[in-house]
Formats: structure tokens, C-alpha cells, sequence
């Protein structure tokens, strides 16, 4: 650090032979930054992207700086004489030498060039007193905890606030050139071109479904939505497998299309989604796995399975009403130790927001955890499948077929998604109206049109950032809760 003039001096330091650590700061930073921005203002446009006036450990320096950077806003010179009518009658800057400070620090402003150092080092000191100060309250609270204080919630607290303070000044933040921009464009067709199915992001698994999203695109928040037993969670279970299974294949080729996947079970155990995912692989029922109805040879076929896929980086967190601010903290975590690709949390709704409070209203939580899946989704730069329940409404027509006024607290939902896609399965509708038996002609009608839906599902997407909208139809197989590609009619045999 240069060293000022004789002209100025810093302000008094704390005595460091005392028996007490001083709080980390710089004075001679914080007047060489306020010099140089008082003979040039240009360089509180450098500074101001990452540099507030709370940053400043003097508070003087921090009333000069903000005070700057008001007249700055408004098109005015920031200088000693603009700023002298503010601090005239200010008794703190009286105490180290009045209005007449102003002049010494523009006199002490011996370099420029380094301004944005200076701002930096008074950022970086900023952030450790802040620190210094969560791990104070950290131990207080331990200390003398309040009666509703559990241990856990303050462990969520501190998270939240170190992530709070990570996000505040980041220096990678800000415009990206755009010729920048483009040359992530031009590598994300290229890699798509490279890829059999031309894909841009993470497969589904599901050829139709990839054609009509190109993938599951980075920093998406995809929301998957439906009525219950429309089967979301084995859809959304399929997807995520199939991209673990595709990069346990590919990894480290120029076409993975696959992602290391975290799961987030808010409703199912870990336990209950490996045996789903255990009757997907060797397709013998989910009901008979559970009730051990299999022959000996069945169990050769699973004990194959179980060897074949135990190695998928496919990792579930079956933690009940978990935060958001948990998740978040678990999903930043997986993502540096396996650099993890996609996130599936079924589902929204039993999310918890961080600060549940007694004024908070539903939609205001929705809209806190929704914002902060799609925070998530950029900051690890992945994928996010989110899943959601529809409100009854849908119950209330003749065309059952969702839309994205039955989202619940649609707005917050709709609002931060970048794919909105419903499940809906006529199948389940059409099995309740099924008439007595007695009435033949009735009953063959409702027989006929039963084998032409059974196992059909439509996936409607409701809103696409990035491309257009429309219905895709699957295959669903029940028995073993399996999503497929269907076979269109002009691809089948002449007899059917």
C-alpha cells in the first residue's frame, strides 16, 4: 500500500498492544479510494458495481462516499467544494479537522490507477468484519439460545446469512461483453451438433420430449405439474434416471448428455424411490418388489440390476419439510464435492421458506421458495425440476386437461419458471365413469374407448422461454411407474 503524503494523516488507529484484536480495516485505504474519487468521479462508477458506503469502517468516510455518489447520480461534480455544504455543521468531521478534510484527502489522491485495489481491499476488510461479527451472534445464540431456538434453525440462520454475504460484492458480477455471450452461444450449438439427439441440454430420456425442450437447458427452472396420480413423481423419478444412467455412459465425451443428479424427496423415502427405480431397470412391479412376490430367477435379474446401476451418481435427500435455505446450502455443497448436473425437489409445496413469519401469506412463501430454486438453478448453473400440485379447479370442468391458471399460487409459480409442463392421463378419468356391466351397450362403448387411452399420457407444456409450446404423448406402464416414447400410428404394422 502506497503511503500518504506528510500533508495527511490517518486517523487514529486502535493501540494494538492492548490486550483486545482491533476489527480488520484500512483508514489509509479508505482516504486514498475517497481521494481519487474527488478528483475524478469516473471512479466511482469502478468501485460502485461492488463497493457500498457500509463497506467503509469509518463512518465519516461513509456519509463522504455516499454523499458523493448522490451528487454523481444526479449529473453533479463530486468535489471538496460541492461537498463542503453538506459537512459544514457535521461534528464528526469537526473532530478531525472540519470541512477542511475534504481538501486534504483530494490533495492526497497521489495515484488513480490503483483506485479499484483500493476499493477491494476496503471490500474484502468489509466482509471479514462481517464475518467476524456472524460468528459472534453464532456463539451468542448457542450460548443463550431462545425457548423456540432449536439448534437446527440456527445452523439455517448462519447459512443464510454467510450465503447472503457471499452474494453481496461479487466481483464476477455485472454486463458481459456480448461478444462473450456469443461465443457461449456458438459452443453450446456446437456441443448440440456433436450430440446424437442435437440436444442442448440434459436428456430426458424421452425422445418426443427432448425434441420438443431440446433438453433441460442450464440455469432452467423447469416446473412439472399435474392433478395427484397423474404419476409427476415417476416422470420426474424417469428423467432424472435416465440422465444419470446417460452420463454414467458418456462421461467425459463430447456427447454427454447426461447430469449427476440430486434428488430432493419431500414425500417418498430414499428407500421406496430406489425400489422404484429398481422396477424401472428390471421391469418387474413395484408391488411385487415390495411384497417379495418373485421367483428365484426374478431375484437373479434384480441382484443384476442393483450391480449395474449402483454406480449412477444419483444422490437423495429424503429430509421432510426441508428449507429452502437448507436446500440450497445441501445443493451448493453436492455440487462441489460431484459436480452435480440437474436438481429434481418433489415437490414444491412442501418446501419451507427460510423466514416463515406470523404476517407471511402462502403466495408470499411460493413465491420466496420459487425464487430461490430459480436462484439455485443460475448460481450452480443447472438445470432445476421442481414438482407441483394443481389446484382442484381442474376437478370442476369437462376438459380436465390442466392450464396455468390451476397452478397453485399460480402467479409466483408461472412467474419465475422458465418450463411450465402438466401431466395428464385421461385413462385415470375415464376408469372412474365406468358403467355396471348390466348395461352392455354402454359398457362396450366405455370398454372400446378405455383400450384406445389406457396407459396414454399427455405431458402439455404450458409455457416454453425457449421454444414453442405443445403436447407431447408417452406411454405409461403403471405396473413398473415407466414412462416411454410411443409408438405414432404411421410407424406401426398395417394391422393395427
Amino acid at each position: 500500500m502506497t503511503d500518504l503524503p506528510n500533508n495527511v494523516s490517518a486517523l487514529p488507529l486502535r493501540d494494538d498492544t492492548q490486550s483486545f484484536r482491533s476489527a480488520p480495516s484500512n483508514l489509509e485505504a479508505e482516504q486514498a479510494l475517497l481521494g481519487a474519487i474527488l478528483v475524478n468521479n469516473d471512479i466511482a462508477a469502478q468501485v460502485g458495481s461492488f463497493l457500498s458506503a457500509d463497506d467503509y469502517f469509518e463512518p465519516v468516510h461513509a456519509r463522504i462516499y455516499e454523499s458523493a455518489l448522490r451528487l454523481i447520480d444526479r449529473g453533479q461534480i463530486a468535489n471538496p467544494t460541492t461537498l463542503r455544504a453538506l459537512f459544514e455543521r457535521d461534528e464528526a468531521l469537526a473532530d478531525i479537522g472540519g470541512a477542511d478534510y475534504l481538501r486534504r484527502l483530494a490533495n492526497a489522491a497521489v495515484t488513480i490507477i490503483n483506485s479499484e485495489d483500493y476499493g477491494r481491499v476496503i471490500h474484502d476488510l468489509s466482509q471479514r468484519r462481517q464475518l467476524i461479527r456472524i460468528g459472534e451472534d453464532m456463539v451468542n445464540t448457542a450460548y443463550d439460545p431462545t425457548v423456540d431456538a432449536e439448534s437446527e434453525l440456527q445452523i439455517e440462520a448462519a447459512e443464510q446469512r454467510l450465503y447472503n454475504l457471499a452474494e453481496k460484492g461479487r466481483y464476477e458480477g455485472g454486463f458481459m461483453p456480448f461478444a462473450t455471450a456469443l461465443a457461449e452461444a456458438v459452443q453450446n450449438a456446437e456441443a448440440a451438433l456433436k450430440r446424437d439427439g442435437h440436444l442442448t441440454g440434459v436428456t430426458t430420456g424421452l425422445r418426443d420430449l427432448d425434441a420438443r425442450l431440446g433438453g433441460l437447458h442450464r440455469s432452467d427452472l423447469i416446473i412439472l405439474a399435474g392433478r395427484p396420480s397423474m404419476g409427476k413423481t415417476a416422470l420426474a423419478t424417469n428423467i432424472a434416471f435416465s440422465a444419470t444412467k446417460a452420463h454414467m455412459e458418456k462421461a467425459g465425451h463430447a456427447n454427454d448428455d447426461g447430469a449427476a443428479v440430486a434428488f430432493f424427496s419431500l414425500e417418498m423415502s430414499a428407500e421406496q424411490l430406489a425400489s422404484r427405480l429398481l422396477a424401472e431397470e428390471t421391469n418387474i412391479p413395484t408391488e411385487k418388489l415390495r411384497r417379495g412376490q418373485f421367483s428365484s430367477d426374478d431375484f437373479v435379474r434384480i441382484a443384476q440390476a442393483a450391480q449395474r446401476i449402483e454406480n449412477c451418481q444419483f444422490f437423495i435427500d429424503d429430509t421432510p419439510a426441508i428449507s429452502i435455505a437448507t436446500l440450497r446450502a445441501r445443493a451448493r455443497r453436492l455440487k462441489r464435492q460431484h459436480n452435480i448436473g440437474m436438481i429434481v425437489v418433489d415437490y414444491l409445496q412442501l418446501v419451507r421458506p427460510a423466514s416463515a413469519g406470523r404476517d407471511s401469506n402462502r403466495v408470499q412463501e411460493v413465491s420466496e421458495i420459487t425464487q430461490g430454486l430459480k436462484a439455485i438453478a443460475k448460481e450452480l448453473e443447472i438445470p432445476v425440476m421442481a414438482l407441483s400440485q394443481l389446484s382442484r379447479q381442474v376437478e370442476q370442468r369437462d376438459d380436465k386437461r390442466p392450464q396455468l391458471s390451476d397452478l397453485r399460487e399460480s402467479g409466483a409459480i408461472e412467474q419465475d419458471a422458465d418450463v411450465v409442463m402438466f401431466i395428464f392421463r385421461e385413462e385415470y378419468y375415464h376408469e372412474r365413469r365406468r358403467p355396471g356391466e348390466t348395461d352392455t351397450a354402454e359398457y362396450h362403448e366405455w370398454q372400446e374407448k378405455m383400450q384406445r387411452v389406457q396407459g396414454i399420457t399427455e405431458v402439455i407444456i404450458g409455457k416454453h422461454r425457449h421454444g414453442p409450446t405443445g403436447t407431447v404423448r408417452l406411454l405409461f406402464n403403471g405396473q413398473v411407474t415407466k414412462f416411454s416414447n410411443l409408438a405414432e400410428a404411421e410407424t406401426l404394422p398395417e394391422h393395427y
